[in-house]
Parts: structure tokens; sequence; C-alpha cells
């Protein structure tokens, strides 16, 4: 098995490819401590070692966030080989489902909600998909769009600038009754 990696705009994070499926059904999954990973059986062992921060699964794609102690040097091979172990042992990479919490806007605002989205779906995920994360809509209320950042984009330097200056700029240009975007954490 071949595991290519690639350095994302976070340089805390790198991205693995490991050359098939990751997520089943091109979902995706974000885990912030090996507590929250535990439905994950690839999570978990990518948690296993030490310097491990932040895991993310995307559709064909494993990013990997190291904490301030740690050094790609040594914690990419180990990343390597937890990865290709888990794919030999033929478990699955998630067990169970995840089910997203509601998204939060007003049911007269279903028309613009379903613009935003589409829009998010077509043009901004495949761009933040290439360098390792995702955006998730969360909700819209008077104006603005609130948004959450998964993987190498969340925490990186550039995704507030990113938000604002592309995201945002785009979906008022196409989505009148958007005013703002603003980026939302989840705990």
């Amino acid at each position: 098995m071949f595991i290519e990696t690639e350095g994302t705009p976070n340089p805390a994070t790198l991205k693995f490819l490991p050359g098939r499926d990751v997520m089943p059904g091109g979902g995706t999954a974000d885990f912030r401590s090996a507590e929250t990973a535990a439905r994950s059986p690839l999570a978990s062992r990518i948690f296993a070692l030490p310097g491990v921060a932040r895991v993310f699964l995307g559709a064909d794609f494993i990013t990997v966030t190291q904490d301030e102690e740690a050094e790609w040097a040594s914690l990419r091979p180990q990343v390597l080989g937890a990865i290709m172990d888990h794919y030999m042992s033929g478990l699955p990479v998630i067990e169970g489902s995840d089910a997203d919490g509601e998204d939060d806007y007003d049911p007269e605002d279903s028309e613009i909600v379903e613009q935003i989205k589409e829009l998010l779906d077509t043009r901004v995920r495949p761009a933040v998909a290439g360098d390792g994360g995702d955006i998730v809509f969360r909700g819209f209320r008077d104006g603005i769009v609130r948004l959450h950042l998964q993987g190498a984009c969340s925490g990186c330097p550039s995704s507030r600038a990113t938000l604002k200056h592309g995201v945002e700029n785009m979906l008022r240009h196409y989505v009148p009754e958007v005013v703002a975007v603003e980026q939302v954490e989840e705990v």
C-alpha cells in the first residue's frame, strides 16, 4: 500500500492520501481528541501515537494535526504506519453513525439556505478538501451564515481570511440576503 503525504496551509497539519476511500459516502468526521475518536478504529489508532492533537477523516484523505511538542520528522512515519496497519486489520474506518445537529435557520429562509448550501458544496468544499479540510453549514440568521471549519482548516492561520475574503464575498455576490459569514466552533 502506497500512501501519499501532502502539506496543507496549516503547518501543524499533514494530509495523508491512502489511495482509497476513507469515509463511506463521502462524509467527514472530525476528532479533536482521543476520547471523541472512540467510534473510529482508524482515528483511535492514530491518536495512540504521541504528539497527535487532531484527526480529520475526509472522503479520500486523512489529515493529522500535531501538538506543539511533536515534530513531523518523527511523527509522519508513525502515522503512515498506523494508517497502513489499520487498513491491513480489516476493521472499519468508523463504526455507527454520527448524526449532526440540526442546522439553525428559520424555515421561511429554506430557499436561501438551499442556495447557500449549493454554493458551499459546489464551489467551496472541493477547494477546502484539497487543503485537507472541510467546511460545514451550521446556520443562517439575520443575514449571517454560520460555518464550522474542520480538519486542516481548523486552526489554520489563513482560515479567517479565507472565510471573510473568499467565502463571504462569494456568498454575498450570489445571495444578496447574506450580509456576513462567521466561524463557529463546536464542542
